[in-house]
């Protein structure tokens, strides 16, 4: 065994204990969420709609607690089809467009029950840490790629607008994103509207083409991804979100580990403000049965990687 594998192995076994406990208790809660759930707690639980059309609550170990989501693509218009996504395409979508109004009275009264603290009434609640209750944030996501959202300047303008009326204590806003939109003119006019405590949260799965296309199947050259998200990262933060699935029993190979390294190098060499790397896997079921979770261990080393070669900070969630 060379000395850098030996670093990364150890490095690994470190990461395993750091992050296990936090993933363990992010688990148990998620287990919790939900009356006797149809997936394991290693795998997470679906979202909540709180008999909501558009807006939902889950237990997120990314947050670190629990968001609060707009779906803004119901009508499950994307422009990837990742091997890992949770919505089957083969079913008819629910909605056929974003009902900005209707979604705006959900939010509201969403809001007002997780303050008021009806939502730990709710059975499937009761067992939740109180803390994991906490409002961490609410995104800007939903089944299909935000920012192809038909009327997404109005749904950021109602959202933001809400925030201002100080109806409830202030929560940041979170756009989740696969970054291939941002150079979309009207996305750029919104994204004016978001304050310095609002994050952009931008999907990087791949280090080439290649993978990228098995993992992602995009409609876009992954260069296009890169420019578009060291653009915005040059004038504000953009935290990057990497899902690495094991598809077949396998991984990602050390070759695509060391571009994806190398990338995000380049991307922050060039001027990118990255504050922070989110490396994890599949978590939730999908449709497709090939796909499933890396090990923890897998996962650490693949941050420590990012860690030493680009010096970006990188965690498992």
């Amino acid at each position: 065994m060379s000395m850098k594998s030996s670093l990364h192995e150890r490095a690994a076994d470190a990461g395993v204990r750091k992050d296990s406990s936090a993933t363990k208790r992010a688990e148990e809660a998620v287990a919790a969420s939900q009356p006797a759930p149809p997936c394991g707690p290693a795998f997470g639980c679906p979202r909540d709609f709180l008999d909501n059309r558009f807006v939902y609550a889950v237990i997120s170990p990314r947050a670190r607690g629990l968001s609060v989501g707009v779906n803004m693509n119901p009508d499950q218009r994307c422009n990837f089809d990742c091997v890992y996504c949770e919505v089957n395409r083969s079913e008819p979508a629910k909605e056929l467009w974003l009902n900005v109004p209707v979604m705006m009275t959900e939010l509201e009264r969403t809001l007002a029950l997780i303050h008021s603290g009806g939502l730990r009434e709710l059975a499937r609640y009761q067992k939740v840490p109180r803390e994991l209750l906490e409002l961490r944030h609410v995104t800007l996501s939903g089944d299909g790629e935000p920012t192809l959202c038909q009327n997404f300047v109005e749904a950021v303008e109602a959202v933001v607008h809400l925030r201002a009326r100080r109806r409830f204590p202030f929560f940041k806003l979170v756009l989740i994103t696969n970054a291939s939109g941002l150079d979309r003119p009207e996305v750029a006019e919104a994204l004016q509207l978001l304050t310095p405590r609002d994050e952009v949260w931008a999907k990087l799965d791949s280090g080439t083409q290649e993978y990228m296309d098995r993992v992602n199947k995009p409609d876009c050259r992954l260069e296009r991804i890169q420019t578009n998200i060291t653009s915005l990262a040059r004038a504000r933060p953009v935290v990057i979100q990497s899902l690495f699935p094991s598809i077949n029993g396998e991984g990602p190979s050390e070759f695509e580990i060391e571009a994806y390294v190398q990338r995000l190098r380049r991307m922050r060499e060039a001027g990118a403000q990255i504050p922070l790397v989110q490396i994890y896997s599949a978590t939730r079921p999908t449709p497709h049965s090939d796909c499933g979770h890396l090990p923890l261990r897998t996962l650490s080393a693949i941050a420590q990687r990012v860690r030493e070669e680009s010096g970006l900070k990188a965690e498992v969630f």
